[in-house]
């Protein structure tokens, strides 16, 4: 499991259901992600890891 920061609960927690995901970067670059739910409130999580 990965840990993120939830922004709703306002404390690092232990993702759930994570997935690398390709995101968007600054110039046109890739950054990879993992992205998930808190297991407290729901809300979506994202841990940004590297460049692609």
């Amino acid at each position: 499991m990965a840990q993120a920061y939830c922004v709703k609960c306002r404390a690092k927690r232990e993702m759930e259901n994570a997935k690398e995901v390709v995101m968007k970067g600054k110039g046109g670059t890739k950054r990879k992600a993992l992205s998930g739910t808190c297991p407290k409130c729901g809300t979506k999580m994202f841990r940004i890891l590297g460049k692609a």
